[in-house]
C-alpha cells in the first residue's frame, strides 16, 4: 500500500507529449480494498481497513477514504480504528486478490512480453517494441487503463517516463485512477520540485537524515556535494541518490522475477508470553517458508527472525548459514537459535520468519556430504502430500492443536510463478 492518500494528485492532459519515453509503471489503486468493494458494492465510498479481526491484526491495505485519516499499511488495526473509528474492518481474501492479479498481469503480457512484476498489484512495462502494434507509450497507457477497468472493474494509475524510477514516481503522484507522463527532456524539472522522500528507496529514516542537513527537495540534492550525501546516507546510498536526483537510472525491465526474500509472520489474537508456544509458532512459520522456497526453486543463505512485543517494540535478528538451504528443519533451527538470544521482557504480539539472500536451488558446487539428506527426503514426501490433499493434510505432531494464525498474509505477497509468461 502506498503512503499517498490521493491528495495533491497530478495528471497529464489528454494531449500530453510523451517524447523519449518507453517505460510504464502500472499500479493498482488500493488494490485489496478495491477488490473488496468490487465484491461488495455497499462498501463503495466508505473507509475500509483490510486486516485481522478484533483489532489485533495489522493493516494490510486501506481505502483512500481511510488513508485520509492517517491509516497506513503495517499499522495495528486497533490504532487505525482510533484514527478512523467509522472504518469498516474487512478480513483479507488473498485467493481473490491473486486471481485478479493474474488477470491484470495477463492484460500487461498481452501488450508486451517485457513485464516486470514488482508485487501482486504493480509492474513495470517496457513498451518500446510495442509501438508499431499499439501506438505511442501514452496511447498504450490509456489503452491499458481502459482494458483493466473494462475487464476487471478495477482502476489503476500509470506513470510514463524514460526510466523506471521516474515512471514509478509519476504513477504515485497520479493516484488514484490517474495517468502522468514525464517526457524525457522534462525529467530534471519534474524531479527538482519533489521532496527527497519521493525518491525511490529513500525511506523515512533516510529522508530525515537528509532533512536534518537542510536537504528537503531533489533540487537541494542537486546542489549538495556528493561527500555530504555519503556522510548522511552512507557511500552506496549516497551515490544512488546522487544519480536518481539527476534522472540517471540505467536499470532495464527484468522479465525474470528475482525474489529477494520469502517470509511469513503472524499476529496473535492474544499476546503470548510462553516461550514454548512461541517456539512452536516459529516452527510452523519456518515450515511455511521452507515450502515456499522449495516450490519456487530457491535456497536461502540467511534466516531472519522478527519479534514484536506487546508495546509494539520490534526486534529483528538474522544469521547467515554455512550453506544455503530450503530445508524447513534447518530454517526452523536457525530461527530457534535467534529466538534463544532474545530477552523476552514482555509478551509477544507478532512473530515472523524470513529467508533472505536467495539463490537458485542447486546453484552452488556440490557438497561432499549432505547433513540434511534425511530431512530433505521427509520434506519432499510432505510437499507431495500437501500438493495432493492440501496444506492442512499433514503436519508435525508438535503443531497439532488450534492454530493461532489470524489470517496474516505472506509478507511481500507475489503472484505464483504460473502467472509468469
Amino acid at each position: 500500500m502506498g503512503r499517498g492518500d490521493g491528495t495533491g494528485r497530478i495528471v497529464s492532459p489528454d494531449d500530453a507529449d510523451d517524447t523519449g519515453t518507453r517505460i510504464l509503471h502500472v499500479d493498482m489503486d488500493a488494490f485489496y480494498a478495491a477488490v473488496e468493494v468490487l465484491d461488495n458494492p455497499a462498501l463503495k465510498g466508505r473507509p475500509i481497513i483490510i486486516g485481522g479481526a478484533e483489532g489485533r491484526g495489522v493493516v494490510s491495505s486501506a481505502s483512500y477514504e481511510a488513508r485520509r485519516f492517517g491509516v497506513r499499511s503495517a499499522m495495528p488495526v486497533g490504532q487505525a480504528l482510533r484514527l478512523c473509528p467509522q472504518a469498516i474492518v474487512v478480513p483479507p481474501h488473498f485467493d481473490r486478490y491473486l486471481a485478479l492479479s493474474r488477470q491484470v498481469m495477463g492484460i500487461f503480457h498481452s501488450v508486451t512480453p517485457l513485464v516486470e512484476p514488482l508485487s501482486i498489484d504493480e509492474a513495470f512495462l517496457d513498451v518500446h517494441g510495442a509501438r508499431r502494434l499499439w501506438g505511442s507509450p501514452a496511447e498504450i497507457a490509456r489503452m491499458l487503463r481502459s482494458r483493466v477497468l473494462a475487464e476487471t472493474g478495477l482502476t489503476c494509475s500509470v506513470g510514463v517516463a524514460a526510466t523506471k524510477h521516474v515512471a514509478k514516481m509519476a504513477s504515485t503522484i497520479s493516484k488514484p485512477d490517474g495517468l502522468l507522463i514525464v517526457r524525457a527532456d522534462q525529467t530534471q524539472a519534474f524531479l527538482a520540485a519533489r521532496p527527497v522522500g519521493a525518491l525511490w528507496g529513500v525511506g523515512p529514516k533516510a529522508a530525515a537524515a537528509l532533512e536534518g542537513r537542510g536537504i528537503h527537495t531533489v533540487a537541494d540534492i542537486l546542489a549538495t556535494p556528493p561527500g555530504v550525501l555519503d556522510r548522511a546516507l552512507g557511500k552506496a546510498m549516497g551515490e544512488r541518490v546522487w544519480h536518481l536526483a539527476r534522472g540517471i537510472d540505467a536499470r532495464e525491465v527484468q522479465t525474470e522475477r528475482i525474489e529477494k526474500s520469502v517470509g511469513h509472520e503472524e499476529t496473535f489474537h492474544d499476546d503470548i508470553a510462553d516461550p514454548a508456544v512461541l517456539r512452536t509458532e516459529l516452527r510452523r512459520l519456518a515450515d511455511r517458508v521452507g515450502a515456499r522456497l522449495r516450490a519456487n526453486g530457491w535456497e536461502a543463505h540467511t534466516i531472519a527472525l522478527k519479534l514484536r512485543f506487546a508495546d509494539f517494540t520490534t526486534l529483528s535478528r538474522s544469521q547467515t548459514l554455512p550453506e544455503p538451504t530450503a530445508v524447513s528443519q534447518r530454517i526452523g533451527d536457525a530461527a530457534w537459535d535467534l529466538f534463544a538470544q532474545i530477552d523476552l521482557r514482555m509478551p509477544v504480539r507478532l512473530i515472523g520468519v524470513r529467508a533472505e539472500n536467495l539463490r537458485p536451488a542447486g546453484g552452488g558446487p556440490p557438497a561432499l556430504w549432505d547433513d540434511d539428506e534425511d530431512w530433505r527426503r521427509v520434506e519432499e514426501a510432505l510437499d507431495g502430500a500437501r500438493e495432493r490433499f492440501g496444506r492442512a493434510a499433514v503436519t508435525r505432531a508438535t503443531l497439532l492443536g488450534g492454530t493461532r494464525d489470524v489470517g496474516a498474509l505472506p509478507t511481500n505477497p507475489r503472484p505464483p510463478r504460473s502467472h509468469d509468461h
